[in-house]
């Protein structure tokens, strides 16, 4: 056999200094994804971890003391139409509804009953007052002819006196019994009388607030289920209205001063009206003073609680001499933040505080009015704290 070369094994050898290809390419996918992860792991803490905005409480101002103006006819001012007499009708006794002979709109006149108690009861006790009246008046009638004889035969000598004493005793007591009867029967009468609801004056119904069936009681008495009232009436003939009117034009108005009267109802008719009484007290929260204007025309569409419009006319004033006076704005007394003798308020706007310096004038209750500064259309933080600043932004909470 021919001789076989021996094989070349000088080839055969391992390069440890050089890199595998693939190992290097899957290095860097695995930096790539470590490197992803972080980031979003910022992003979620920042979001998570980030200050949120502060809570504040807010609340609004407003404009107190604008109830009126003044126009060309004179001063203005809104309010509502009232009846001077009004009532709610109750029973003067406890008792089951029996009877209700009225309705919305139902014309009484003064004593007529609307309405009547169960009164069997009551009408068997006034029965059993007069049997015993007609008995004690038998009782009566034969002590007085016992009497008599009495008298007679102690004339004769045949009768003690003693006995003609005790005949007459006999008569007084039974006379004393009889009075007593009757004062009963007056009493269950007008036991009986009080089951009858009668209407307090002329007037019309507006309203049945009770049902026959229910029970019910005097006011006083009420409770539970118990009604109070069964018919709530007034006169309409006494119509008036009640508006406020701002207490730096209520010089310019006095009583008997002839006004306007214009129903929202009805914008295009107006009725002549008079000043009735001017209250004699202001209010301090909304600086106003209650006029009482009667209505000289009277309409059947003009009804109690409707929503009126009242200008008070001016005879000899003009406009030109009428002192115009800006409402007032007020805030809460616990919305002020103090700086020595500096006094400020701070307003939420798009979400951000803004610091106001205001000058303050009278304190009304619970509000302070505010002279400079607020225009009465903004929102203030109520108890502000020392760290507020310019600009931060805030979440709001509305007080209740």
């Amino acid at each position: 056999m021919p001789d076989t070369p021996a094989p070349d094994l000088s080839q055969l050898r391992i390069h440890r200094d050089e890199p595998a290809a693939s190992g290097g390419s899957g290095n860097r996918g695995w930096v790539w994804i470590v490197a992803a992860l972080v980031v979003v792991a910022a992003a979620v803490a920042f979001l998570v971890l980030r200050p949120k905005p502060m809570l504040v409480e807010v609340a609004s101002a407003s404009i107190s003391g604008g109830a009126g103006s003044v126009t060309g006819e004179g001063i203005s001012a809104n309010g509502y139409v009232v009846a001077r007499t009004k009532a709610s009708v109750s029973a003067k006794i406890a008792g089951r509804l029996a009877y209700l002979g009225v309705h919305e709109g139902s014309r009484v006149k003064r004593g007529e009953i609307i309405a009547r108690i169960e009164s069997d009861a009551f009408g068997a006790v006034s029965d059993a007052a007069r049997a015993d009246i007609a008995r004690i008046e038998v009782d009566l009638a034969q002590t007085r002819r016992d009497l008599e004889r009495a008298r007679m035969l102690t004339a004769q000598n045949v009768l003690s006196t003693r006995d003609m004493e005790d005949a007459q005793t006999r008569v007084d007591a039974t006379n004393a019994q009889l009075n007593v009867a009757k004062a009963q029967l007056k009493v269950s009468q007008a036991n009986l009388e009080n089951t009858n609801v009668r209407a307090p004056f002329d007037g019309t119904i507006l309203r049945r607030d009770a049902e026959v069936g229910e029970i019910v009681a005097p006011s006083a008495a009420g409770g539970g289920l118990t009604r109070t009232a069964i018919v709530t009436m007034a006169d309409l003939a006494t119509l008036e209205v009640e508006v406020d009117v701002n207490e730096a034009y209520i010089a310019q108005i006095h009583n008997g001063q002839d006004a306007r009267v214009t129903l929202d109802a009805y914008p295009d008719t107006s009725f002549r009206a008079g000043v009735r009484q001017i209250v004699p007290t202001a209010d301090r929260q909304k600086a106003t003073v209650l006029v009482k204007v009667s209505i000289l025309d009277r309409d059947p569409r003009i009804l109690s609680e409707m929503g009126a419009k009242v200008v008070f006319l001016r005879v000899t004033a003009t406009p030109a001499n009428v002192a115009a006076t800006k409402p007032r704005v007020t805030v809460p007394a616990d919305a002020i933040a103090r700086d020595g003798a500096a006094t400020r308020v701070w307003i939420v706007r798009d979400n951000k505080l803004v610091s106001r310096d205001v000058t303050l004038g009278r304190e009304r209750g619970t509000l302070v009015e505010v002279e400079r500064g607020l225009d009465g259309s903004e929102n203030v933080v109520l108890k502000p704290v020392n760290t507020l600043r310019d600009g931060q932004a805030v979440r709001i909470r509305t007080a209740s």
